[in-house]
């Protein structure tokens, strides 16, 4: 049986949600391992990219939603904020996935991912600086916290998001962006 398209969006979301859950109680196994890794971003960008940016925002803030009301993680000082930022790296993959079209899958994904990263965190961070730690957020606690504290995340997520996305259309659960013409 072939799932129609939107069918299998809302089960890859579903299936993201879940994961926004678990991955987090994995890594926090490691010591520190939620900081550093921030595994609830996978999820998050899988569904922008693989689903669009509608799937992709109610990924992003369902996650955070979701894993906090089953695991109190994350603490609800930080929901808000988390939510957020997950919610542009959701809907800024999506968005760049569905415009950015360079002839290359692997190209696109990553362009996209790369875009979501950095939106996401200036999202992150102006939140922080007009909202939530209004007076006490600079520049310098931006850079430290999403950039210099989180680069095994972002490798992490640079090496697993594509590798994840070009398994799933290797088998043939998502659908190839271009078809591969022999001449």
């Amino acid at each position: 049986m072939k799932l129609n398209d939107n069918t299998r969006k809302m089960a890859l979301t579903a299936l993201c949600l879940a994961l926004c859950v678990v991955l987090p109680l994995a890594f926090h196994a490691i010591p520190g391992g939620g900081l550093a890794f921030s595994p609830m971003h996978i999820p998050v960008f899988l569904c922008g990219l693989a689903c669009g940016p509608l799937f992709g925002l109610i990924c992003g803030i369902g996650g955070p939603v979701l894993s906090h009301l089953l695991t109190s993680m994350p603490p609800v000082a930080f929901l808000p904020g988390m939510a957020l930022e997950l919610a542009a790296y959701g809907l800024i993959a999506g968005l760049c996935m569905h415009y950015i079209h360079t002839q290359k899958e692997s190209l696109d994904i990553y362009l996209s991912l790369l875009s979501a990263m950095l939106v996401g965190r200036l999202v992150a961070g102006l939140a922080n600086a007009w909202i939530f730690q209004v007076g006490h957020y600079n520049l310098q606690l931006w850079l430290t916290a999403y950039f210099l504290k989180a680069w095994p995340g972002l490798l992490l997520h640079l090496v697993l998001v594509p590798a994840i996305y070009l398994a799933l259309v290797k088998a043939q659960l998502l659908p190839k962006r271009y078809a591969h013409h022999r001449h």
